[in-house]
């Protein structure tokens, strides 16, 4: 049962990570940055607080938009860490919260992403523990 679980998790990890790979020739630079590309392989690995961790330094280092549109990211991967491997729902809410503070500056599309539907799927995932968050890439001809 455990071998057909993992090779199950496996193909949809494989899955992502090609369709991720498909979209790179059509995605911002922004997106196609190894610290990106990092955080969101983590993300959709439900490795919420390595995705954190791999993009603060590309924060640190980002000006206007794009800093803000990394803190947000930063915070809504803290937010689902806090909810989901330490069991505080509340410190979960409160890091989606701040997360909306600094993702309210950047446009709804930005870095071949759909911001709202980002947004829209951590909170769906802050209140469902079962949901296996997805990046929610920007169709090709939209990003």
């Amino acid at each position: 049962m455990y071998r057909a679980r993992q090779g199950a998790a496996h193909r949809s990890t494989a899955r992502s990570v090609a369709a991720r790979r498909a979209n790179l020739a059509t995605m911002p630079e922004i997106a196609r940055e190894p610290a990106w590309t990092t955080t969101i392989g983590l993300f959709e690995a439900g490795r919420f607080w390595d995705a954190h961790e791999s993009l603060e330094p590309w924060w640190l280092a980002a000006e206007g938009t794009p800093r803000a549109w990394a803190a947000g990211v930063i915070l809504l991967c803290a937010a689902l860490h806090k909810a989901r491997a330490m069991g505080s729902a509340r410190g979960g809410r409160r890091n989606y919260a701040k997360a909306l503070r600094h993702l309210a500056i950047v446009p709804d599309h930005f870095g071949g992403t759909d911001v709202r539907a980002l947004e829209a799927t951590v909170h769906a995932a802050l209140a469902d523990a079962a949901m296996a968050p997805r990046w929610p890439w920007l169709p090709q001809e939209a990003a």
